[in-house]
C-alpha cells in the first residue's frame, strides 16, 4: 500500500482555503517565507505534489529506491487536477510539484499571479489522439466529434497535434496558443472542449479525443501502443518539470531531488515502465 497522500480536488482545495485563513497575515512576496532556498531545513522532508501517474510513481520509485541513501526524505502527494499542485506550492503547503510543462505553468502565472519557475526537465509524455470508434486516422470522417483539452496550452498542442496529421488547419503564427477560432478548415469535424482529466472518460461519447499522457496511461491506455497517433519526442518543447515556488530553488532537498531525477536507475525505471509512452528529456529546461 502506497504511503503519500492522494488529495482530490475537493479536498485539496478545502485545505487551501483553511491555509489561506491561516496565514493570510503573511506577505505574497516569493521571498518572505522563511527558511527557504538554500536555508531550508534539511532534516524535514521534502513535500512534492505530484499528478498519480507518471509523476507520482516516478517519485515514489525514487522514495522507495534511491532517497534514503541520499539523505533525502520525500513526501509525495498525489492531486488529480492541474490547478490545485500550483496553488499548494504558491501558499507553502508543498515544498515543490511535478506534473506540468513549461508553457503550462508560465500561462497559468500570467492568469493567477502565481509566482512557480521550473526548476528541472524530466520526462516528456508524448499527446496522442484515440479512439474506441475507429482504428486508423484516414478513418476520421466529417461530421465526426473530437475532444480536446480545454486549457490554454494543451489544446493548443491538440490543434496543432491535429493539423500536423491532416485533420484540421490552423491560421499560421498561432503556434501552441492556438483555439478553436484559429482553425480555419475544420473539414468537417466537430469539437468538444473538456477538462484535461475527463477527456479520457469521454472517449465512448465521441468518435476521438487528444489525451495527455499522464491521464492517457492513468486509462489503462498505452500510448506507444493504441494512439492513432501521437506527438514527435523530439525537439518537443513540453518537457514535464520539477518546479518550486521563487526562492527556494537553491533548497538543498530540491537540488537533491533533481540530482535523482537524472539518475541512471530513474532513466531505466522509466524506460522499462512506460516503455516508450513517457520518455526521459533531462536537461536544462526550455524557455516558453
Amino acid at each position: 500500500m502506497r504511503k503519500n497522500i492522494k488529495i482530490t480536488a475537493a479536498a485539496a482545495a478545502t485545505a487551501a482555503l483553511a491555509f489561506g485563513l491561516t496565514a493570510c497575515g503573511t506577505s505574497s512576496d516569493p521571498a518572505s517565507k522563511s527558511e527557504t532556498g538554500a536555508n531550508a531545513d534539511t532534516s524535514k522532508a521534502l513535500v512534492v505534489a505530484a499528478s498519480p501517474t507518471p509523476h507520482a510513481d516516478i517519485l515514489n520509485f525514487v522514495k522507495k529506491n534511491l532517497a534514503a541513501k541520499a539523505g533525502l526524505k520525500l513526501e509525495v502527494k498525489e492531486f488529480t487536477d492541474y490547478v490545485l499542485p500550483n496553488t499548494a506550492t504558491e501558499n507553502g503547503q508543498v515544498d515543490a510539484n511535478f506534473f506540468q510543462h513549461v508553457p503550462y505553468l508560465d500561462d497559468f502565472n500570467k492568469k493567477n499571479n502565481t509566482h512557480i519557475v521550473a526548476v528541472a526537465n524530466v520526462h516528456l509524455e508524448p499527446l496522442g489522439l484515440y479512439s474506441k470508434k475507429v482504428k486508423d486516422l484516414k478513418d476520421i470522417k466529417a461530421g465526426q466529434t473530437i475532444a480536446v483539452p480545454n486549457d490554454t496550452t494543451n489544446e493548443g498542442r491538440a490543434l496543432q497535434l491535429l493539423a500536423a496529421n491532416g485533420l484540421i488547419t490552423v491560421k499560421d503564427g498561432v503556434g501552441t496558443n492556438a483555439k478553436l477560432s484559429d482553425i480555419t478548415d475544420k473539414k468537417g469535424l466537430e469539437f468538444k472542449e473538456l477538462e484535461a482529466a475527463t477527456v479520457p472518460r469521454a472517449l465512448n461519447d465521441v468518435d476521438a479525443a487528444v489525451i495527455n499522457g499522464n491521464y492517457a496511461i492513468e486509462a489503462k491506455l498505452q500510448p506507444a501502443k493504441d494512439a492513432l497517433v501521437l506527438e514527435k519526442a523530439e525537439d518537443n518543447p513540453y518537457a514535464n518539470i520539477l518546479a518550486v515556488k521563487a526562492g527556494n530553488e537553491k533548497d538543498p532537498r530540491v537540488q537533491k531531488l533533481v540530482e535523482l531525477l537524472h539518475s541512471d536507475e530513474v532513466k531505466k525505471f522509466i524506460e522499462d515502465t512506460y516503455q516508450g509512452s513517457v520518455v526521459p528529456a533531462f536537461g536544462p529546461v526550455a524557455k516558453s
